[in-house]
């Protein structure tokens, strides 16, 4: 489904710009010259249609350097002996947090936890830290 998106993407913008430029195109042949488009009353339109038209266009354009330049990215060229961009790349999460889980543990078996600070007066020590000071 992932490669099918561009295709659709290219095709429906194809589609636009053909779609301006037929618009254009006929709207010229029925009035049959640029004296009597402007006659007729459809300059304004001509020019709107122009200007979505070149829109779509330059859309169309950064959508087909897009599309060549992941073709032609060293990423998706290589071969039997390398993975592809749908391979796994060897990164397993699960190992990431069973080692991460495994290091807490034994940080806190190493460190027993200690009394907390108390102050002189034999009341529990102030907060270091961020936040509102207590007094």
């Amino acid at each position: 489904m992932r490669a099918l998106k561009p295709v659709l993407g290219l095709l429906s913008t194809i589609f636009a710009v053909g779609y301006c430029g037929y618009l254009i195109y006929y709207f010229y042949n029925v009035s049959g010259s640029v004296q009597d488009v402007e006659n007729n009353g459809l300059g304004p339109i001509m020019v709107g249609l122009g200007i979505v038209g070149s829109v779509f266009l330059i859309v169309l354009i950064v959508k087909l350097a897009l599309v060549f330049a992941a073709w032609r990215s060293p990423k998706s060229r290589r071969g039997s002996d390398g993975p592809t961009r749908d391979d796994d790349d060897g990164f397993d999460p699960d190992a990431v947090i069973a080692r991460y889980m495994a290091r807490q543990a034994a940080e806190a078996a190493a460190n027993p936890p200690s009394l907390p600070p108390t102050n002189a007066g034999g009341g529990p020590a102030g907060r270091t830290g961020f936040g509102r000071k207590n007094k």
